[in-house]
């Protein structure tokens, strides 16, 4: 019997795992697709000679994970390749903003746009090296942060007090119109922050597009070598040295709670996997509490939050396979791994606002992925394996372009939606499409039915909205990986700090597993679970 069972081996099923077993817990991790990864694969489906990544391809946040860190997954095989600038946001008249790791190359990028505006570039990256590391800390670590959040307060103090953290709190149009007299500073910032589901007038957008830009200054937006895929079997490779185990394959559909304690699963196979200790469960939250759960065990307060609870935007991706560079008009963009496609902030501003209005969006803003040009080794030289994705409504209920999306993501939605994309692309790279070898189409329903969790296409578990964060996350009055049943923690990205490939969720699952004593009488509860499995009692 081991000690716990994580339910899921995405990255931050596995990391929980991995902390569990370097405490001397034995661990065994169940997982429903035939490999593990959850939002974190490869694979060679567009073409034999591309390698593509299925979902997640750059990692900033992995790279400045403290939790990532410190497993040294270098020791199992992990290995980062950089391109060789960070990110590039062209427009259709030839000018480009670059963010690079060299602060001087971003900041001139910048003043060619406005003058003066590479100076405010480097005023924000001030305040960044100031708060950057207890902020970190703060975002990494169980909520509340105490000694984090207490040491970045005065290091907030000392950076402009009240002043900075206005800033952050600022929608991101707003905080590019006070810092930046030209659009560049305002591109970077607002593309970032559309990394999320914040549109440029959501509050808090200023606070994290300003995060994921300085990320990119300070770390870069690595890639794994050889393909995302690489980040999960160093994970997966680390574990079987500490004895854990990794089952694909079973899909658990009920965690079993006896004496008000979580002390197993059960699979979709019927297979019940008791656990001695704990069960972790990376999986998204109405998941975790509307069907893996007998509703006897949910509060219903929580069960009431539940129904305000929401989801971010849909996905929808292509895959390519390329027999040349990308042509791009402005060349500085050529050189960047993640290229952000809008031909300005209004444009991203009437993305967002279609999205509300449920419209699919006709120029859909894209984030474009040179893996070629990240890692050499994704493809043929002188080719690329590149993607997209763009975000459109989870509940359709029209199309902006008037060419009869439904939502359906039938065949025809998505040949329909897979050229529109292609079309935004050719606005900023004429002559795109005749370097297409291969494509491969992934709407929402496809990436949910390749990962449970990524569930209506939504990639993040939730909203990143100031009202569904910290204490609101995943709903009011939570925050941590506790739940309601003992002995069951959430370790998946609908906790806290949410989406993203920095294990955070899994650790601060595993470390919550770790502190709680096993209580009086479990033992008895487990031998009686046994005993009925034996005897093939229902329950």
């Amino acid at each position: 019997m081991p000690d716990a069972v994580v339910i899921g081996a995405g990255p931050n099923g596995l990391v929980a795992a991995n902390l569990l077993a370097d405490s001397g817990w034995s661990v065994e991790v169940l997982e429903e697709q035939p490999e593990p990864g959850g939002a974190v694969r490869h694979d060679r489906g567009v073409d034999p000679a591309f390698v593509n990544d299925l979902f997640s391809s750059f990692y900033p946040l992995a790279a400045a994970s403290p939790v990532l860190a410190a497993l040294r997954l270098q020791d199992h095989g992990l290995r980062w390749s950089h391109a060789p600038s960070v990110l590039a946001h062209p427009l259709t008249d030839g000018s480009c903003a670059v963010l690079d790791r060299d602060l001087d190359t971003t900041a001139a990028s910048l003043d060619a746009f406005a003058p003066g505006d590479g100076a405010a570039w480097r005023r924000l990256h001030t305040v960044w090296q100031r708060l950057h590391p207890d902020l970190l800390n703060s975002l990494f670590t169980p909520f509340p942060p105490i000694r984090s959040t207490a040491r970045l307060a005065l290091r907030l103090r000392a950076a402009g007090g009240l002043r900075i953290a206005r800033s952050l709190v600022l929608p991101v149009r707003r905080l590019g119109e006070e810092e930046f007299r030209g659009n560049g500073g305002r591109l970077l910032l607002a593309g970032n922050a559309l990394h999320a589901d914040l549109a440029p007038e959501s509050a808090g957008s200023g606070g994290f597009g300003w995060l994921m830009a300085m990320l990119g200054q300070t770390y870069g937006f690595p890639v794994p070598v050889g393909g995302s895929g690489a980040l999960t079997q160093a994970l997966i490779q680390r574990l079987r040295t500490q004895g854990g185990r990794v089952r694909c394959g079973q899909r658990v559909e009920r965690i079993v709670v006896r004496g008000g304690r979580a002390v197993g699963v059960r699979t979709a196979a019927g297979e019940t996997v008791p656990a001695r200790r704990a069960v972790l469960a990376d999986v998204s939250v109405p998941a975790l509490y509307d069907e893996l759960l007998d509703p006897e065990h949910v509060p219903a307060q929580l069960l009431a939050d539940l129904r305000r609870f929401q989801w971010d935007f849909a996905t929808f991706k292509v895959d390519w396979a390329l027999d040349g560079p990308v042509p791009w008009q402005a060349e500085q963009a050529s050189r960047a791994g993640t290229v952000h496609l809008a031909d300005g902030l209004d444009e991203l501003t009437r993305f967002t606002a279609q999205i509300a209005m449920r419209q699919v969006p006709d120029r859909p803003f894209l984030l474009f992925g040179q893996m070629t040009t990240s890692d050499a080794t994704r493809s043929p030289l002188g080719t690329e394996s590149a993607w997209a994705y763009t975000h459109v409504s989870r509940d359709i209920a029209g199309d902006a372009a008037d060419e009869g999306i439904t939502g359906r993501w039938d065949t025809q939605d998505q040949e329909l939606m897979a050229d529109r994309v292609e079309r935004q692309v050719e606005r900023f790279a004429p002559g795109f499409r005749a370097l297409i070898r291969a494509r491969r189409i992934l709407a929402p329903p496809t990436l949910e039915a390749l990962d449970a969790n990524l569930c209506g296409g939504a990639i993040n578990g939730g909203t990143t909205a100031i009202h569904q964060q910290l204490v609101f996350r995943p709903v009011p009055g939570t925050g941590r990986p506790e739940t309601p049943v003992p002995g069951l923690f959430l370790a998946s990205a609908g906790a806290h700090p949410g989406g993203g490939v920095h294990g955070a969720p899994g650790a601060n699952a595993a470390r919550a597993a770790l502190h709680r004593r096993r209580p009086p009488g479990l033992a008895r509860a487990q031998r009686l679970l046994t005993h009925r499995d034996r005897t093939g009692t229902r329950r």
